[in-house]
C-alpha cells in the first residue's frame, strides 16, 4: 500500500521527557560529543544495515562494503592527523576536552572492535549468499576443470601486471603504497633454501574472479595467485604466507603561497602515496618471521596493527553485488521527469519562468540539471555560463557541456576546486579540459575550499539579459546524484542572479561582495547568520509565541552554533534536528537541552541535502516560516573555512514543499532512523510489541510521490494534508 505522510500531530508529539545525568556539567567540555567517536557511531549504524534482515541480500554487502571503505578514509584523514598531533606532544583539548592522545585510545578500542564486528558480519553473510546461489570459494575448492580455468586466466589478465619479488639483501623491501594490498611468503627450493618474498597486488585487478559455469562462483584475488604459485616462483614450494594491508596518512598539506597552485596538488598527490603508515591489517596466523619482517619495513608497531581473522579488504566486497541477481538487491525504481518540464516539452527554461522548482534528487532525475546546461550550451541567446565544480564524474556531462558552449562562443567561467579530498586528480584533469575548449578556469581560495553548488546562466530575452540560477547541496556528479538525496532549486529571481554572480566574482576576484540581496555565504556572513535567526527564534519562544527550529544535516559540530541550539532550548523552542552522521550536540538533558530531540537516517540512499526551517512565531509547519537550503554543515570548516551558500527560499510552493513533505516525512521517518540518546548511543526505531502496522520509511514515501514544485497541468497545487495511513 502506497504510504502517505503521518499526521501533523504525529510530528508535534510531546518530546521524551529529559534526562538528568549524574555529575553532569551542562557549562563544561562535556556538554559536546567526542567528534571522532560520534563518527565512529555513525559508521556502526551503516554496518547495522549489513545485519538488517529487512535489506536485500546484497545490499547488506554493499553496506559492509562501505562501513569498510568509510573506516578506511576515517583512518587515512582523521586518525593521521591526531597520530601527527600526539607524536608533536600536542595537547590542545578537543572541544569536548579530549587531548589527540586520549582520543587516539578511545578511537583504537572502538574502531578494533567495529572492525571485529565486520568480519563477524561477514560470517553472517557468507552462508546466507552461498544459499542465495553465490558462493566464494578458496583455491582449495577448485576442480580440476576450475584449475585449468584459472590457469588460462592467471596467464592471460594477472601474470602480466605482478611483479613477484624476493626479499633479500640485493633485493631490499618494496614501497607499498596507500590501501596496498600484498602477499608475504615463505618459499623453500629443492635444495631447502629458504626465500622470503613478496608479491604486491596491483588494484587495478578485480578482487573476485567469477568462475565459468551456470551457478555463481568467485574466487579471492589472493586464492588465485597462490594456486598459481608455480608460475611466479618455479621450483619453490610454499611454507607460509600471510596477507596484509597498508593505509597511510592521505592528508596534503599545501604552500598556502604556492606559485602555482595546479603544480603544487600535482606535487602533493605523489606525497599521498607516501605518507607514513597509520594502520597494517595482517591475516591471523602469519609467520612469525613474515610478521616480524613486514611491521619492521613498514615501521609500524603492534598498536598500529590489526590481526584480521576472515577475509582481508572487506571494502573490495563491493564486486559481489551482481546486477544478474536483481532479487538480491533494491527493487527497480526509475527516477521522475518532473511534469513541469514534460509540460514544456523539456525546455528547462520555459520551465523555470513559469516559476522557482526544486528537484528532490534521486526521486527527481539528475539529468534535468544536465540539460539545464547543455540547453544554455545550444542557446544561441545564452551569453555567458558561470559554474563551480567541486566533485563530478569522470567523463561528466557537466563538463561536456561547458566545453561544448566554450566552443560555440560562449563565455564560460567554471570554478574549479582542487582541494576536494580524493578528487584532486580528476579536478585536475576537468580543468584541463576546459581549459583547451577555450573556458576561463579559476581556482578560488588558496586558504578556502569552494564548496558552494551554484550554475549560473545569462540569456538575452527581448531587451534584457535574465539570469537563470542553479542552487544545489550536492555535487554535480550524476552517478552519486543517483544515491544521494540532495535539492536542485532552479530560479531566474533577479536577486538571486545578482547574488550567484556577487559570489562567483568574490572567488575569482577575492574582493568580498559589498551587499548580498538573499544569500549568506561562508566564509562571510552565514554563521552570523544563522546564530540570529536561532536567537530570534529563542527571542520567539521567551514572548510566549510558537517557537521551533527543523533542521537536516550532515554533521552538527560547530560550537558556537550548538550553545545557540542549547541557548534556545532554555527559551523554550522546540528543535528537531535529523544529523545523518556526526553529530556533538547532547539532546535530552534537564536544564539543557530538554527541547532537542536528534535523529539519524541511514537507508537506501545516502541523506546529503541540508535544510533548516525557523518557525518565525508561526510554528511549524507553517506559510510564514523561514526556509533555507544549504551547502553547508553546521561544522567549523564549513562555516569559518569554506566558500558556501545558505539559500533563503521565498516561492510558497517550494517552501511547502521543503517544510510539509521533505522535512515532515524525515522526520516521521520510522523504518530506517535511530534516535540519539543524551548518553550518546542511538537506537533504532522499532515497532512496538504487537504492532503489525508497517513502520514508515520516507524513502519510500518520496519514491512514490512527486515533489510539488515539480508538478505540471496534470497534478494539483494545493498542498498535500498530512495525514496517517496504516499498512
Amino acid at each position: 500500500m502506497t504510504q502517505t505522510l503521518p499526521s501533523a500531530d504525529f510530528l508535534n508529539a510531546p518530546f521524551p521527557a529529559p534526562q538528568v545525568l549524574e555529575g553532569f556539567d551542562p557549562a563544561g567540555p562535556e556538554r559536546f560529543f567526542n567528534r571522532e567517536m560520534s563518527w565512529l557511531a555513525f559508521n556502526w549504524r551503516v554496518l547495522e544495515e549489513a545485519m538488517n534482515p529487512r535489506v536485500p541480500l546484497l545490499e547488506r554487502v554493499r553496506f559492509l562494503s562501505i562501513s569498510a571503505a568509510n573506516l578506511d578514509e576515517f583512518y587515512t584523514v582523521r586518525v593521521a592527523g591526531l597520530r601527527q598531533l600526539a607524536r608533536a606532544g600536542n595537547s590542545s583539548p578537543s572541544d569536548d576536552g579530549r587531548t589527540p592522545a586520549e582520543q587516539l585510545v578511545l578511537i583504537n578500542e572502538d574502531a578494533r572492535s567495529l572492525m571485529e564486528k565486520q568480519q563477524d558480519v561477514w560470517a553472517i553473510l557468507r552462508p546466507l549468499l552461498a544459499a542465495a546461489g553465490i558462493t566464494i570459494l578458496s583455491r582449495h575448492d577448485l576442480s580440476e576443470q576450475d584449475r585449468a580455468a584459472v590457469a588460462q586466466y592467471f596467464l592471460e589478465n594477472v601474470f602480466p601486471v605482478l611483479s613477484p619479488l624476493a626479499i633479500d639483501p640485493a633485493h631490499p623491501f618494496p614501497f607499498i603504497p596507500n590501501a596496498g594490498f600484498s602477499l608475504a611468503m615463505e618459499l623453500e627450493d629443492k635444495r631447502g633454501r629458504k626465500l622470503d618474498a613478496l608479491v604486491p597486488v596491483p588494484g587495478q585487478i578485480d578482487r573476485f574472479l567469477r568462475l565459468p559455469g551456470d551457478s555463481i562462483r568467485m574466487l579471492p584475488l589472493e586464492e588465485l595467485i597462490l594456486a598459481e604459485m608455480d608460475n611466479l616462483f618455479p621450483g619453490y614450494r610454499l611454507l607460509g604466507s600471510c596477507t596484509f594491508s597498508v593505509l597511510r596518512d592521505s592528508d596534503l598539506e599545501v604552500e598556502e603561497e604556492a606559485e602555482d597552485l595546479v603544480r603544487e596538488f600535482e606535487v602533493a598527490l605523489k606525497r599521498r602515496r607516501r605518507g607514513e603508515v597509520v594502520r597494517m591489517k595482517i591475516s591471523t596466523g602469519a609467520p612469525q618471521d613474515l610478521r616480524d619482517l613486514v611491521m619492521e619495513e613498514l615501521g609500524v608497531s603492534d598498536a598500529e596493527v590489526i590481526e584480521v581473522q576472515g577475509i582481508m579488504g572487506i571494502s573490495t566486497l563491493k564486486e559481489l553485488v551482481l546486477d544478474d541477481r536483481p532479487d538480491l538487491l533494491w527493487p527497480g525504481f526509475t527516477p521522475r521527469v518532473p511534469e513541469r518540464v514534460q509540460d514544456h516539452h523539456g525546455d528547462m527554461f520555459a520551465a523555470i519562468r513559469q516559476k522557482d522548482m526544486l528537484l528532490h534528487h534521486p526521486y527527481e532525475t539528475f539529468d534535468m540539471v544536465v540539460r539545464f546546461l547543455e540547453q544554455a550550451a545550444r542557446d544561441p541567446d545564452v551569453l555567458a555560463i558561470r559554474q563551480t565544480l567541486y566533485r563530478t564524474s569522470r567523463n561528466s556531462p557537466i563538463v561536456a557541456a561547458l566545453c561544448e558552449a566554450a566552443e560555440a562562443g560562449k563565455s564560460v567561467t567554471a570554478l574549479v576546486e582542487l582541494k576536494a579530498r580524493f578528487d584532486e586528480a580528476a579536478n585536475i584533469r576537468q580543468s584541463r579540459r576546459l581549459e583547451r575548449a577555450g573556458a576561463h578556469v579559476v581556482y578560488g581560495f588558496v586558504n578556502y575550499k569552494t564548496h558552494a553548488k551554484i550554475s549560473a546562466v545569462v540569456r538575452r530575452e527581448g531587451d534584457k539579459l535574465v539570469t537563470y540560477t542553479h542552487f544545489g547541496t550536492g555535487n554535480y556528479h550524476p552517478i552519486t546524484a543517483r544515491i544521494y538525496t540532495d535539492l536542485s532549486l532552479f530560479t531566474c529571481d533577479a536577486a538571486l542572479g545578482r547574488d550567484a554572480t556577487r559570489v562567483f566574482n568574490y572567488v575569482s576576484g577575492y574582493a568580498e561582495p559589498a551587499m548580498l540581496e538573499n544569500l549568506a555565504i561562508s566564509p562571510i556572513s552565514m554563521k552570523s547568520r544563522l546564530l540570529q535567526l536561532i536567537a530570534a527564534e529563542a527571542e520567539h519562544a521567551r514572548s510566549g509565541r510558537p517557537a521551533q527550529i527543523w533542521a537536516k544535516m550532515n554533521s552538527i559540530i560547530d560550537p558556537g552554533v550548538i550553545d545557540a541550539l542549547y541557548e534556545a532550548s532554555r527559551a523554550g523552542v522546540e528543535i528537531s534536528l535529523v544529523v545523518r552522521g556526526i553529530c556533538g550536540l547532547r539532546p535530552g538533558i534537564q536544564g539543557l537541552s530538554e527541547n532537542i530531540r536528534v535523529k539519524s537516517v541511514v537507508g537506501r540512499f545516502l541523506e546529503h541535502s541540508r535544510i533548516v526551517c525557523f518557525g518565525n512565531g508561526a510554528g511549524l509547519p507553517s506559510d510564514q516560516a523561514r526556509v533555507f537550503i544549504s551547502s553547508a554543515d553546521w561544522m567549523g570548516r564549513n562555516l569559518v573555512r569554506r566558500v558556501e551558500t545558505l539559500v533563503e527560499i521565498n516561492n510558497l510552493t517550494v517552501k511547502a514543499q521543503i517544510v510539509r513533505q521533505i522535512m515532515a516525512a524525515n522526520l516521521a521517518d520510522e523504518a530506517q532512523s535511530w534516535v540519539l540518546q543524551p548518553d550518546g548511543p542511538a537506537l533504532r526505531v522499532l515497532p512496538g510489541e504487537g504492532e503489525e502496522r508497517r513502520l514508515f520509511n520516507c524513502h519510500r514515501f518520496f519514491m512514490e510521490n512527486p515533489s510539488l514544485s515539480g508538478r505540471g497541468s496534470a497534478g494539483a497545487e494545493d498542498v498535500p494534508e498530512l495525514t496517517h495511513e496504516d499498512d
